[in-house]
Parts: C-alpha cells; sequence; structure tokens
C-alpha cells in the first residue's frame, strides 16, 4: 500500500478537503513529508500543465495517486443525475477531460458528489439509471485509456444517494463495467457502515482507492477511529492499492500533514511487510 495527500490549486474553494493548495508548493510538502503521492483535486483539467505537473512530480519522487473531482459539483454545479441533458452532457465533458489527465496520472477519478441525488419530484428509478447510464459512458470512455471511475460513498448529511459501502456495491454491480469501482472513505463509513475493516474485507473486490480521516475529518489520530481495524479489514482482503489522506488541513496544513504521516506513514510499512 501507498500514501498520498490531497492537495489543490491555489484557488481551490476554501471548503475543499485538500491539506495543500497550489501544485508546485503542495508537491514540495508531500515529499518533504514523506508521502508516495499526491491525489489532485480539481474540477477540470485545465486547472493543470501536464508537462509542468509530470516534472514536478518526477522532480520530487512522487506519483499521481488519482484525480478527484469534489469541484466539479462544488463550485460548477454538475453531477451525473441532472434532470437537464444539457447540463449532464457538459457534466460527461468535463469528466472526459479528466479521464484523458488521467490517462498519465494515476488512472484513476474519483466521484463523490457529482455522481448525484435524489431529487424532489425526480423518481428514484429515474435517478439511479441516469446514474448506471452515466457511468457505463465515462467507463466506456476509459476503459481503453485504463482508467478507473471510482464511486465514494458520502454521509447522509451531505447527500442523499450512495451513503454506503454496501450501497454502492450493489448499485454498481448494476453498471456491469470492468473498470467501476468504489472508494471508501473512513470517515463516511464511521457514520454510515455497521462496521469498518468488516465492510472493507467483504466488499474488497470493488475497493480500488480508501480515504483516511479520523471520526472528526482530522488528521488519523486525532479522533477516535480505529486504524488498526481499518488496516486489519484491508489485509484480510489483500488490497493493494492506495490510500490518500483527505482531511481538514487544521490546526495549520503543515501540522494536520505532520499529524497523519506521523500516524499512517508507520501503519503502511506494518501493513506492506504483512504484519496485519
Amino acid at each position: 500500500m501507498k500514501l498520498s495527500v490531497a492537495v489543490a490549486g491555489q484557488n481551490a474553494p476554501a471548503d475543499a478537503f485538500v491539506v495543500w493548495r497550489g501544485f508546485e508548493h503542495s508537491i514540495r510538502k508531500a515529499a518533504e513529508f514523506g508521502f508516495h503521492g499526491v491525489e489532485l483535486a480539481l474540477k477540470e483539467a485545465a486547472e493543470v500543465n501536464p508537462k509542468e505537473l509530470a516534472s514536478l512530480l518526477t522532480q520530487h519522487n512522487l506519483e499521481a495517486s488519482c484525480i478527484s473531482t469534489g469541484q466539479v459539483f462544488a463550485v460548477l454545479g454538475l453531477y451525473f443525475t441532472h434532470p437537464d441533458e444539457s447540463v449532464r452532457s457538459r457534466t460527461l465533458d468535463v469528466f472526459r477531460g479528466l479521464i484523458d489527465l488521467a490517462t498519465d496520472f494515476g488512472g484513476l477519478i474519483n466521484v463523490g458528489r457529482a455522481r448525484g441525488y435524489y431529487a424532489e419530484g425526480q423518481p428514484r428509478q429515474q435517478t439511479e439509471q441516469l446514474f448506471i447510464d452515466t457511468c457505463r459512458t465515462l467507463c466506456d470512455y476509459g476503459v481503453n485509456k485504463n482508467v478507473t471511475i471510482m464511486i465514494e460513498p458520502v454521509n447522509r448529511y451531505e447527500i442523499n444517494f450512495i451513503n454506503s459501502v454496501a450501497e454502492g456495491a450493489e448499485l454498481l454491480a448494476k453498471v456491469e463495467r470492468p473498470n467501476i469501482g468504489l472508494m471508501p472513505d473512513v470517515f463516511h463509513m464511521n457514520i454510515e457502515d455497521v462496521t469498518i475493516g468488516g465492510e472493507l474485507e467483504r466488499n474488497i473486490d470493488m475497493v480500488k482507492y480508501v480515504h483516511f480521516a479520523d471520526s472528526n475529518r482530522h488528521a488519523p489520530g486525532q479522533g477516535h477511529l480505529d486504524f488498526d481495524d481499518v488496516m486489519h479489514g484491508l489485509a484480510r482482503g489483500g488490497y493493494d492499492g492506495w490510500a490518500s489522506i483527505e482531511i481538514l488541513p487544521k490546526p495549520d496544513p503543515d501540522t494536520a500533514a505532520r499529524q497523519a504521516a506521523e500516524a499512517m506513514l508507520p501503519m503502511i510499512d506494518r501493513y506492506n511487510r504483512g504484519e496485519y
């Protein structure tokens, strides 16, 4: 397993769940703190210059672990289940651009709230079918580019559609595409899932990536989550992918990153030695 940290461009909104802003600064900091990679939080592909990004990653011996898309929903207002076909078309265009970028940077696209929600007046079956159709379209676009689409279950207080890992696994089975999977976030799992380690193990075939944050959305070790249970669940399932730190940058970005690195990098080392 490798550990990355979520970062964004300098103009990312204040409520974006990233540690550092400004890609040059963020990549340098991530390397200094011992992370193996960075998760790129973007609203569209044009935010980064691929050549400059590749140079920065090479310079600091880091990888791009995935591209996350929270700002596509929060800033652009785009999502898979929008009732307006023109908005869904714009959503597809943005995601196609991100898939093109991911071809050279991580090969993974995270979809959080941009998957959409049950809207008043929109039948549940229609919402689910729009979601499935959009996932199929994006998966078909990404499959020959070796890009996987990952849906992140998000707790009920933030959205009303795909809250738990089990719900996500059940719905994604209907997409029927090889390059679709789940990105469980243990912060959301702490609210929605009966167990964390157990649900990770039970659904491990769908798990393509994992988000780490403690129960209060601060760095691991600053809340009450049992990260040994998390690691045991992943180990029992044979997980060998990326985990990423997606936390509030509190009390300040450097302190938050240091707390996360000090808590999780030794656990990652033990995990990779087979000690879980």
